[in-house]
């Protein structure tokens, strides 16, 4: 999940919002029942196929589960979801369900839902999820057609997938909203309105949305009398506006129109002992990405050359970065991968505390110096200058930026470091043609295993945009991927074996694992947050 779509904010993509009314008091009536929050950005799509993220949107699209409190599967559209011995067909059996305008959601919903995204016309940025599916590597490719995809109905209420390999985690990613069915009449109906308004759209989850004209600051959610489950949902309506301005929002929540607020880093210190502080962090790792194919042929010498990038990563305190300049709490990131994300399937260790490389995150300015003078060596030149890359949508960027260009600067001698903040579009626009050097990037956990986040430096993956390349490492991520997929201790050594290779080769440099605290107000009950994919589930949310 991208980091110019998480940043502080009660949302990832369908984020959260703000009421231009007070506060309500009372009984659980209409008008108590709704929750006011604030959306850092405004809503780019509702359109399963071609989002890029999924925070909220299982809140208005379910699949076969939902993510329920720590991230458990809980029921979705499916009654029930079984696996064969080999791991490699799923069934699944549908509930009676509907959809918002009241028709039946059905097996065919899901079977055209997944041709529709990883048909190339869609052009889908998370179409290769379902490179596990039979053909669906060669569909996105444009080398079969998509209903060649894994994937049929056996009657209306059974679905069954077909997998090239077994998938450890493919129960948890069948919560994934992306995964969820879309309405081919619908589809048709609406033609190329399709999702560009809330009108124009159907919807499986607990609440639809309203009021979203396709580029507006201001939508809502409000109850699905249609949802399966509606029974349980208490919240009548959530309404949203995008307050980008931290202390905007802040003034608003201590005004009682804000039931929940995110806070800054300068906010922080004035609330870490109130007992309304929610830590409702995800799993996000923000981290230098290097351009192995940098534009220029200078600058790709020196960010090819593994002595100056070790340099460069232990010449960063991240102690220093995280707890001082950042005010985070969270544990200080020991390799790409964030803390509390997996656990050992035979020990229950923290992966975080299993993929540790001594003397490649560690501060070490006198080491870094010696790497640093190896690779200027190596290189023939006695000065460096790269430029980093940033989006200035984030306000933590800025004091990140300025900490990385003081520190690298004074470590080590003749590097110069030019700093470029540009709007996130453009950043991203940018690390799509690979036009930088290096950038401060961030990702986040679309599902609880490491692989969310080690396939991103998997040579030929989507957003390994800096086009890092390392044979040992993507052959031990093809392993787990494959002989060892079926075997959880096995699979397990080989992630922690890739993520190692990845901290000694420095080919992302893991800077902090985000933190990211609310104020949140007392009357406000029972907010499910995950860590990982589907952030926020208010199901069961109510004011009390």
């Amino acid at each position: 999940m991208k980091k110019i779509l998480a940043t502080a904010a009660l949302t990832v993509l369908l984020g959260t919002t703000l009421a231009a009314c007070g506060k309500q008091n009372g009984n659980q009536d209409s008008k108590s029942q709704t929750l006011n929050l604030a959306a850092e950005s405004p809503l780019p799509t509702i359109d399963i196929s071609k989002s890029t993220g999924y925070g909220s949107t299982g809140n208005v699209f379910e699949s076969f589960y939902r993510l329920g409190k720590n991230g458990a599967t809980t029921p979705g559209l499916a009654t029930s979801g079984t696996s064969s011995k080999d791991g490699k067909t799923w069934t699944f059996k549908l509930r009676n369900a509907k959809w918002s305008d009241g028709s039946p959601i059905t097996a065919n919903d899901f079977v055209y839902s997944w041709q529709r995204t990883v048909n190339p016309k869609t052009k889908s940025q998370y179409s290769y999820l379902f490179d596990s599916i039979v053909n669906g590597a060669a569909i996105t490719a444009g080398k079969m057609a998509p209903d060649k995809l894994g994937i049929k109905a056996i009657n209306s209420h059974t679905v069954q997938i077909s997998l090239v390999k077994p998938v450890a985690y493919f129960k948890t990613l069948m919560a994934y909203p992306l995964f969820g069915p879309q309405s081919e009449k619908a589809v048709k109906k609406y033609g190329s309105k399709y999702g560009t308004k809330s009108q124009f759209m159907l919807y499986s989850g607990p609440f639809k949305i309203v009021n979203w004209n396709g580029t507006g600051n201001t939508w809502a959610y409000v109850k699905n009398n249609e949802y399966w489950d509606h029974k349980v949902v208490k919240l009548k309506r959530i309404n949203y506006n995008v307050i980008q301005s931290p202390t905007t929002s802040l003034n608003l929540y201590k005004q009682d129109k804000l039931d929940v607020t995110a806070l800054s880093t300068e906010q922080l210190r004035n609330y870490q002992k109130d007992p309304n502080l929610k830590d409702y962090s995800y799993s996000m790792i923000s981290y230098l990405k290097y351009n192995f194919n940098d534009p220029n042929a200078k600058n790709k010498k020196v960010i090819n050359n593994v002595n100056i990038r070790r340099a460069i990563s232990l010449a960063i305190d991240r102690s220093l970065l995280s707890k001082k300049v950042l005010g985070y709490k969270s544990a200080i990131t020991t390799g790409f991968v964030p803390h509390g994300l997996a656990n050992d399937p035979k020990t229950g260790t923290d992966f975080a505390d299993q993929q540790t490389v001594k003397n490649t995150l560690n501060y070490n300015p006198t080491l870094a110096k010696q790497y640093w003078n190896k690779g200027l060596k190596e290189l023939g030149v006695k000065n460096v200058s790269l430029t980093l890359l940033s989006s200035n949508d984030d306000p933590n960027n800025g004091v990140v930026t300025q900490y990385l260009k003081g520190q690298l600067e004074s470590v080590l001698k003749g590097f110069t470091l030019n700093l470029r903040s540009v709007p996130s579009q453009i950043a991203n626009q940018e690390g799509q043609k690979g036009e930088f050097d290096f950038s401060l990037s961030g990702w986040g956990g679309d599902f609880k295993d490491p692989i969310t986040f080690l396939q991103i430096p998997l040579a030929n993956t989507p957003y390994n945009t800096g086009k890092y390349n390392n044979p040992h490492y993507n052959e031990l991520i093809n392993r787990a991927a494959n002989q060892d997929a079926n075997n959880a201790e096995k699979r397990w050594q080989d992630l922690i074996n890739a993520s190692k290779v990845l901290n000694q080769d420095q080919g992302m440099s893991p800077l902090f694992q985000d933190d990211t605290y609310y104020l949140q107000q007392p009357n406000v009950k029972n907010i499910i947050h995950n860590t990982a994919g589907t952030q926020w589930n208010y199901k069961y949310t109510y004011i009390k």
